[in-house]
């Protein structure tokens, strides 16, 4: 039984126990008024037989002082129907009569006699059968050797007590009917909504996910997500579920576009220079006469360097993404900035390159001195590229309570505002074709994202503000000691004397 019920909707399992609780409690207050009414009842009857037999005694006290005399009942004020019967001292019945419809005493069977035996003239009340006269309330007293037996019918009792449980259970029929019909109506009406929650989940189930772009979910309709009932809670919850799928697989969707992005620049990027190889290669192959040995080589060179450096920015970022450790050792920010901004002058004499150094304190942090130096190289290298001649370009050093701060600005023409909150995802360039007519200007677009991750790797804060006239990233590292990295074998960078006294300078 309970599997069935809960196999079924929760409409019908809802009217199933709201019907059958107003059946318990009708029930019992149907039998709670019964067994009242009872009880008032046959407590009033209880009372009249008493008195009565306390009539019938007093009768028999004035009356002929033997055991079969029954004259009190001819007197006025009895009832039809009351019985009375005289015992013997030893409680055996001598005479008993009946008033009948007329009005005369009428005398019992022997049948009738017997159904009386056995009550005691103690004036407690008996329920008895009494065949042709029906249910019978008796009770017997004794007063000067007198012995008197008194019953009364039931059946006004009976009758009424039937009456009461035929229009208790009517009543209550009618309105069981009723409450479950009004109770069907307002079950429906409130379950509409988890309706209209599941509509929509089937809807929802029913769009390809799987393929192309999703965005326009069906969303619950804002009726149905009060969160005030239920029903409204569950809306609410599908909604928030639905965004949160949406938003999931647009960011796998975009992740998706940026790994085949990746793969494919990636590809192109190491494609370019392979070509390059293959192609001198070839004419070497073909004779001297075609290209000069010391040029193909050359050439040939150039564009495996280019290769190697590119396959070795892919794995440096692979090694950080999975978490692999740094070195770490004490390093002088100051020093190894003032370091990259003399390769920086030394790779873009067309620049005005300054250093400036605002230290109230020594520039340590804790992290990977090679690492931090090619952070500090690919921005002013970034800045370097995508400048015109002539642009000055400054790389500052501040320490601050919190840490210590590198900044590099340029007052160049900026970074594209369609670009700036995608700077340091790989392989982002100004120029996004493959096409480009100078391949190695543009760089590989990882130089920024290589920042980005090892600046984070070293528990810092990379940020980056851009208009026209004035670009400047900002790098928050936390100060020495503060910052913890497992140490591995990696190869540093030359060392440089301090440069913490040195004052702001152009290079």
């Amino acid at each position: 039984m309970n599997g069935q019920l809960r196999s079924r909707s929760l409409r019908t399992r809802l009217l199933f126990f709201i019907s059958a609780t107003l059946v318990a409690v009708c029930a019992a207050m149907t039998l709670a008024t019964v067994f009242a009414q009872r009880a008032s009842l046959l407590g009033a009857l209880d009372e009249r037989v008493t008195n009565a037999a306390e009539r019938s005694l007093g009768g028999a006290n004035v009356g002929p002082r033997n055991h079969t005399d029954l004259g009190f009942l001819r007197e006025q004020g009895q009832a039809v129907g009351t019985l009375a019967a005289r015992l013997d001292g030893e409680g055996n019945i001598t005479s008993a009569e009946v008033v009948g419809a007329s009005g005369d005493p009428e005398t019992l069977s022997a049948e009738q006699r017997a159904a009386l035996d056995g009550i005691a003239a103690d004036g407690s009340t008996y329920t008895r059968t009494v065949p042709g006269l029906g249910t019978y309330r008796i009770t017997a007293l004794s007063a000067d050797g007198l012995h008197v037996l008194t019953g009364l019918p039931m059946g006004d009792v009976q009758d009424m007590i039937g009456g009461l449980v035929v229009v208790e259970a009517v009543v209550a029929g009618v309105g069981l009917t009723v409450a479950a019909c009004v109770c069907a109506v307002v079950i429906r009406r409130q379950l509409r909504p988890l309706g209209r929650v599941a509509a929509t989940a089937v809807e929802v189930s029913r769009s390809p996910l799987d393929r192309g772009e999703v965005t326009g979910l069906t969303r619950v309709p804002d009726r149905d997500t009060d969160p005030g009932s239920e029903a409204g809670q569950v809306g609410a919850a599908l909604n928030r579920m639905i965004d949160h799928v949406e938003a999931s697989l647009a960011q796998r969707q975009r992740s998706e576009e940026r790994m085949r992005r990746f793969l494919a620049d990636a590809s192109h990027e190491l494609r370019t220079p392979l070509a390059s190889i293959a192609g001198y290669a070839e004419l070497m192959n073909r004779g001297t006469d075609r290209i000069e040995p010391t040029l193909a080589w050359r050439r040939v060179s150039a564009e495996s360097a280019r290769m190697t450096g590119l396959v070795e920015d892919l794995l440096l970022l692979a090694r950080l993404d999975e978490g692999r450790p740094l070195e770490s050792a004490e390093v002088d920010l100051a020093a190894l900035v003032a370091e990259a901004v003399w390769d920086a002058r030394a790779a873009g004499e067309d620049h005005n390159w300054q250093l400036a150094l605002l230290l109230d304190a020594p520039a340590l942090v804790t992290g990977d001195e090679a690492r931090l130096h090619q952070v500090v190289a690919n921005l002013l290298a970034n800045a370097r590229v995508h400048t015109p001649a002539g642009t000055t370009v400054t790389a500052s050093v501040e320490s601050t309570a919190d840490g210590c701060v590198i900044r590099v600005r340029d007052d160049g023409p900026g970074i594209p505002p369609t670009l700036l909150p995608s700077v340091f995802e790989r392989f982002t360039r100004a120029d996004a074709s493959r096409a480009r007519a100078n391949a190695h200007a543009g760089g590989s677009g990882l130089g920024l994202a290589i920042v980005a991750a090892i600046v984070s790797a070293h528990g810092g804060r990379l940020d980056v503000t851009s208009e026209p006239g004035h670009t400047e990233f900002t790098i928050a590292l936390p100060p020495t000691g503060t910052t913890e990295l497992p140490t591995i074998d990696t190869v540093s960078a030359p060392s440089v004397p301090s440069a913490q006294s040195v004052p702001s300078i152009s290079v």
